[in-house]
């Protein structure tokens, strides 16, 4: 987020506000902002006495107002941070007096998960005129291969487009997780050397020819021995191949081809990656081959089909079926 930069940036130029909100639903952006104030607003030998750490649900809010009004022993300023501070939202109100005249000799970090104040109180106009708020928002998945190469360009690293793919597929939208899996692989791979899907399925696991993204492919070449042996795998390893993950993808894939076949034309790739809903142009390989392999009528009958087999899967309206006989289904009826 170039908010976080900026955030980082002016710590760095010793323009420090005193008080952080960071609020809103991606924690990865909030936990390493204040993990950013915590290492480095004080110098190590300061942190003893001038460093707290609350947590929401065990303080109240007068309570982190009196530890931000005392004074720092033998330092510049003093660092308070509160963890879990959600956990205070009912109480938000009472911290408006002190946010109106905060304390300039303390930073006081809020890490408000899950959770935004109210932009029409009070409270909130007087954190934002005296401190700093910053407010997450979790990516969509279409955008974690693009921060992905982000993350792995600022160290110096590169990585496939395929192995990035990979890693959403199996790890979703959550960045935690996916920061920790990158810290993996850039700890056993030289920077000289691109990360592929063979350094993915060594490392973290994933097996780069069965997973959702290869039977993706398959199923827009219209592949049947290749999907065939795909689900055959899923069926025998469920719990890591669940139905319900694969439908989704499915879903989302034939709704962009839909959505590609709408277009009046297909010549400017980056155009079409934007109308489509899509991040940067890798994508538009498979999703133009299924265009050509399935008329529209088709993928209409086959976002059918998906909704069909998600309500199956889920027990709707039958008894729950095996994955094994769920995905043959799939197949036969978005193959055929």
């Amino acid at each position: 987020m170039d908010e976080i930069k900026t955030i980082v940036n002016d710590i760095k130029k010793g323009q420090i506000h005193p008080i952080y909100f960071l609020m809103g639903d991606e924690p990865y952006y909030i936990d390493s902002l204040t993990k950013y104030i915590e290492n480095n607003v004080l110098q190590e030998e300061e942190k003893g006495f001038n460093q707290v750490v609350l947590y929401g649900r065990d303080v109240d809010i007068d309570e982190v107002v009196s530890q931000a009004k005392r004074y720092p022993m033998m330092a510049e300023r003093q660092v308070v941070i509160v963890r879990e501070a959600h956990h205070l939202s009912r109480q938000m109100d009472r911290f408006q007096s002190y946010a109106e005249q905060p304390q300039p000799t303390t930073v006081l970090v809020f890490a408000y998960k899950g959770k935004t104040l109210d932009k029409r109180k009070k409270v909130f106009k007087a954190v934002k005129k005296n401190g700093v708020i910053l407010e997450t928002k979790k990516l969509y998945e279409n955008q974690i291969p693009d921060w992905i190469r982000r993350v792995l360009k600022g160290s110096g690293y590169q990585i496939d487009p395929k192995a990035a793919e990979m890693l959403v597929e199996f790890l979703g939208n959550d960045l935690g997780r996916i920061s920790n899996e990158l810290d993996k692989l850039k700890g056993v791979i030289d920077k000289t050397e691109m990360i592929t899907p063979e350094h993915i399925e060594t490392n973290i696991g994933i097996s780069k020819d069965f997973n959702n993204f290869e039977l993706k492919s398959a199923i827009a070449e219209r592949n049947v021995l290749k999907a065939g042996r795909i689900i055959r795998y899923f069926a025998q390893n469920p719990s890591d191949n669940p139905v319900l993950l694969s439908v989704a993808l499915l879903h989302s894939f034939f709704s962009q081809v839909l959505a590609y076949q709408g277009l009046p034309n297909h010549n400017d790739k980056y155009e079409v990656a934007k109308a489509i809903g899509v991040r940067g142009v890798y994508p538009l390989r498979d999703i133009s081959t299924a265009a050509r392999n399935y008329p529209m009528k088709k993928v209409s009958a086959i976002i059918s089909v998906l909704r069909e087999i998600d309500a199956k899967s889920k027990g709707v309206g039958v008894y729950q079926l095996p994955p094994g006989d769920l995905y043959k289904e799939l197949m036969f009826k978005i193959m055929y």
